[in-house]
């Protein structure tokens, strides 16, 4: 493939609801422009962008794909997103490379939430957004009522300039608003052909056109409210300039399976797509001031990296973004996060799974750069002469825990490796390893996502996992004084161990033990005080009634005697561990558990549902927000973490995928009574 200037190349990203035919539409870009010799099929597991083993058993998208195509001397990287909540970390690097968002919709389904969050991201991320109607040969596909939806849902800027004609069911002809042409698609061929008597309904949808270029600034909206004319090139200077800074939202249609149209929508996007110079970029230099990084061949080089591929076998391979300047073998770079160089030793083009070498990647260009050792998704990589940090990718916040275990005991390092090296492709994901409850926790988007880690553990890195609800850190506490002996004494034959303590346990708010001692006389030595200090650290690891580990305890060494030939600092440690055990099951010990804040966003409709699910997990609301997202809400909670187990499910189901929500530990409060019972019992089922 040749090299391209800025001016030339176009970075869209597809996205949009799972099943919508993303990656068909870009199986069809790819084969009509004869980047593929075939026409790649989901259902068959032999397309171009989907060729993860995972992808291709689930049939569906699972992480972000790069594809070029050459179309018309312009270069088009095809960057193809998942559809699925589970794996939204990828639309979020994919819109990150973009320049233009293509959000395919089902001419069948029509607007499903995947489409709403996929034009709220390209709005955040500040790209253009183009509407692709898929599906229109399906004879359930209904593209006006999809059209009428999509105006509904996001405003006047939606414009139509590819529409189709149908007759006797067939979707054969489609009609170019803005050209005023149609063209009949049979057989894999397409020619032009007469315009069909569409009644009313084009007038309709050229006055459609009119409202949204009107949109486009003041002088055209005057125009159109007193009802003049636009003249040809006002309609298509005002739709270009809309596309651009996003006022318009263009729709086009056809059917990725039998490439119908998908030529139309191609020759569109060569002339509506914004390109790669269009927009710089705002990034801070080492002293944290704004910088303007422009698209320029010539400027010094400046590129993110917005996804990694970790392979065993082939090594890893870092996808990146170049805005500035060029990268190439010859090209010294830092890596701005550890502030070290990184070594380029080759840089390559990126078809699916296929790689081809290539001289450099340019400024505005998509390419990939094997074997960084220290480079992570999301680093900016940048000449030593012009130091700056771009923009870094915005993950969702993975709040979906499970314990992850190894299926073969003592192989918990190697399940650890794997999925950090899963982590490197996938930075949505979380991982800790919680020593208290002696388990590896792991953060993700949905069930889905970790079902989809422990496959990739197994296929990639022969380890085999499995998922089960984590384990709930209790605590144990005490609420009332008491003084007890604690006495370890042992003859056998020579020296033997004595030890006599009489310590007062009484409830403190410390996190740790309070430790200390008023004895009068030297009933006890001094010499021993750090040993019953130890003795009793050791002890409140495990508390009386469930064993966990004890809090808010102060324990002060009053009085006690030692033996001068028996006495050892063994022998009072002993006896401090007898006081401890004889003492605490008096002092009204009770069980701790752990609570959590929740923010929740969610649609207006939902917020009573999720307030009436929170009291229902024992929660208790502390209040609501307006969220900046339109039609949204924040309800804020707290909530025991042993009831969030399956929260995250919930709220995907109730919002429909619309809702989040944040979780994070607050404090520690005293157990119900039924709650303490069933989680002391179940502690003793264990033992």
């Amino acid at each position: 493939m040749k090299q391209y200037e800025p001016k030339n190349i176009l970075n869209i990203v597809l996205a949009g609801h799972a099943g919508c035919g993303k990656t068909s539409v870009a199986e069809s870009m790819l084969y009509l422009s004869k980047a593929s010799d075939r026409l790649g099929s989901v259902a068959d597991g032999n397309t171009v962008l989907d060729y993860d083993a995972e992808e291709i058993k689930r049939q569906a998208s699972l992480m972000t794909a790069v594809a070029p195509v050459e179309w018309k001397n312009t270069k088009i990287n095809l960057i193809d997103t998942p559809g699925l909540f589970d794996f939204e970390g990828g639309v979020s690097e994919g819109m990150r490379a973009a320049d233009s968002a293509l959000i395919v919709v089902s001419g069948k389904d029509g607007v499903g939430v995947g489409t709403e969050k996929a034009v709220k991201a390209a709005a955040k991320e500040g790209i253009a957004k183009i509407f692709f109607v898929n599906g229109i040969c399906d004879e359930d596909a209904r593209f006006y009522r999809v059209f009428e939806d999509l105006k509904a849902t996001f405003g006047p800027s939606v414009c139509p300039v590819v529409v189709p004609y149908i007759q006797d069911g067939k979707a054969e002809i489609y009609v170019n608003v803005f050209e005023y042409r149609a063209y009949k698609y049979s057989n894999g061929t397409v020619t032009p052909t007469d315009m069909p008597d569409m009644g009313p309904r084009l007038e309709g949808l050229r006055e459609a056109i009119k409202e949204a270029v009107a949109e486009t600034s003041e002088e055209l909206l005057d125009k159109f409210l007193e009802g003049e004319e636009f003249t040809p090139e006002e309609i298509i200077t005002g739709v270009s300039q809309g596309v651009k800074d996003g006022s318009i939202c263009p729709v086009f249609c056809g059917d990725a399976h039998n490439t119908f149209a998908i030529d139309m929508l191609l020759n569109s996007l060569v002339w509506l797509a914004p390109k790669a110079d269009s927009r710089s970029e705002l990034g801070v230099d080492p002293q944290g001031d704004p910088v303007e990084v422009n698209v320029t061949p010539d400027g010094a080089a400046a590129g993110i990296i917005f996804k990694t591929v970790a392979d065993p076998f082939v090594g890893k391979l870092s996808y990146i973004k170049v805005v500035s300047g060029k990268f190439s073998s010859d090209v010294p770079v830092i890596n701005m996060r550890t502030g070290e160089p990184e070594r380029i030793t080759k840089v390559l083009t990126v078809r699916g799974k296929k790689q081809e070498d290539v001289q450099y990647i340019g400024a505005g260009d998509i390419g990939a750069i094997p074997k960084l050792v220290n480079a992570k998704t999301g680093d900016t990589l940048c000449s030593p002469l012009r130091k700056v940090v771009l923009d870094p990718i915005k993950y969702p916040v993975a709040s979906y825990s499970m314990a992850i275990k190894p299926k073969t005991k003592g192989d918990e390092d190697k399940v650890a490796q794997a999925v950090k090296k899963v982590m490197e492709e996938d930075p949505a994901l979380r991982y800790f390893h919680n020593h208290e409850t002696h388990e590896m926790i792991i953060y993700g988007l949905g069930e889905q996502h970790l079902d989809v880690v422990v496959s990739k553990i197994k296929s990639k890195y022969n380890v085999d996992a499995y998922l089960k609800t984590p384990k709930v850190a209790y605590r144990e506490t005490i609420r009332k004084s008491v003084k007890v002996q604690g006495r370890h004494k042992k003859q056998s034959g020579g020296h033997g161990q004595f030890g006599d303590v009489w310590i007062e346990f009484s409830p403190c708010d410390s996190d740790s033990l309070e430790f200390t001692e008023s004895i009068v006389g030297g009933a006890v030595p001094k010499g021993f005080f750090p040993a019953v200090e130890k003795g009793l650290r050791d002890a409140i690891q495990k508390g009386p009634l469930a064993g966990y580990p004890v809090v808010g305890l102060k324990a002060n060494l009053y009085d006690g005697s030692y033996h001068p030939v028996d006495s050892s600092e063994m022998s009072f440690k002993m006896a401090a561990t007898v006081a401890y055990k004889n003492g605490l099951p008096q002092a009204q010990p009770t069980l701790l558990e752990p609570y959590g804040t929740l923010e929740a966003t969610v649609p207006d409709g939902n917020m009573g549902d999720v307030m009436g699910e929170v009291n229902k997990r024992r929660g208790r609301v502390m209040g609501m927000t307006p969220s900046d997202e339109k039609g949204m809400q924040i309800v804020e909670a707290e909530v025991p973490m042993a009831e969030m187990a399956n929260f995250a499910t919930y709220i995907r189901q109730c919002t429909q995928g619309r809702g989040s929500y944040t979780f994070e530990f607050v404090r520690y409060e005293d157990a119900p009574a039924n709650v303490a019972q069933k989680v002391i019992e179940a502690a003793n089922t264990e033992e």
